[in-house]
């Protein structure tokens, strides 16, 4: 069986490949699959089969034809995993860029889930067919430390210590714009953006409340860029890039919420290249602790820049002759 989806390309909006502006709306597809419904003919722009290549340029019609979802149960699959630690109660990774967490309709193949069934003989059942041993979520271009589950008591411990809000959790963010002061925090409620089904906004009825606590690593004036630490005091869908959007500070390469069409802004020619070559959220989960489900005693583990990140921060330090951030 197959469903459709249409999309249109407004006018007004600065030419955009056909394939990238799929990318954004279709965010559960990987860039694979995109590639694939193009070449099998399931993506027709006006009527005509489309080239992932085609530039739109305004009031173009798009059709995308998507196959059935797919089985309901996660299967295992042999896909390299980096483990930071591993007992018979959990697991803690670091999840690479562009790796979704669960399958969901679209992406049945090549997620965290699918790789953890491979590496572990046993997963937390509570998160379901689909999403055993899951206890929280990175999105599918954030890059960082995760802990899965084995058990159901495990499970049920660490779930408790996210709702207590007991999880430190920091992360790493390269964002457009210079932050007045050095530290600060964002307290805004988060809720479903009321009009875009698929982003996430404080400007919407019934939303949770959400804080981000932020601090300056580095500033670029000249590139008017800064490089920010961020502790989560609650852990809303999309928040740290609903928050820094919404206060002007969008992330670096963010798609969704601004930051790709600041990418105008980027006069060095060289730092513009790396921007482009990182094709995501310049955002990464550095640390992540927690408290052992069986053992009470404190576990912390720290996860380096990924390598797409890491180019545009080095090339940022080398060029202010600044050294990595404290």
């Amino acid at each position: 069986m197959f469903r459709q989806r249409a999309f249109c390309f407004d006018r007004g909006q600065p030419p955009e490949r056909l394939d990238r502006f799929l990318a954004e709306q279709l965010p559960e597809l990987s860039r694979s699959q995109l590639k694939k419904l193009i070449d099998d003919g399931l993506v027709l722009l006006n009527g005509a089969p489309a080239k992932a290549a085609s530039k739109l340029k305004g009031g173009e019609a798009l059709t995308v034809t998507l196959p059935d979802p797919g089985p309901a149960k996660a299967v295992s699959e042999d896909i390299p995993l980096t483990v930071l630690y591993e007992d018979r109660c959990l697991i803690v990774v670091d999840k690479p860029p562009g790796m979704v967490v669960h399958p969901a309709p679209g992406h049945q193949q090549g997620t965290l889930v699918n790789a953890l069934l491979h590496c572990c003989q046993d997963l937390s059942g509570i998160g379901g067919t689909l999403r055993p041993g899951i206890v929280h979520r990175l999105d599918k271009d954030t890059s960082g430390v995760m802990v899965a589950t084995k058990t159901d008591a495990a499970h049920q411990h660490l779930a408790a210590q996210f709702k207590e809000h007991s999880i430190t959790r920091r992360y790493v963010a390269l964002v457009h714009g210079l932050l007045t002061g050095d530290a600060g925090s964002i307290d805004r409620p988060i809720g479903r953006h009321p009009t875009q089904r698929k982003k996430m906004s404080s400007a919407c009825r019934g939303g949770r409340r959400a804080v981000t606590h932020w601090r300056v690593l580095q500033r670029f004036d000249a590139d008017r860029m800064t490089l920010v630490e961020l502790a989560l005091e609650t852990g809303r869908t999309h928040q740290i890039r609903v928050h820094l959007s919404e206060s002007r500070h969008p992330l670096v390469g963010d798609a969704t919420y601004g930051g790709k069409s600041r990418m105008k802004t980027i006069a060095d020619p060289r730092l513009l290249a790396l921007v482009r070559a990182l094709d995501r959220q310049a955002l990464h989960a550095r640390l992540l602790g927690f408290r052992h489900p069986e053992t009470g005693d404190y576990l912390e583990f720290d996860s380096p820049l990924p390598p797409d990140l890491r180019a545009v921060i080095d090339y940022l330090n080398e060029k202010y002759k600044t050294g990595p951030p404290a």
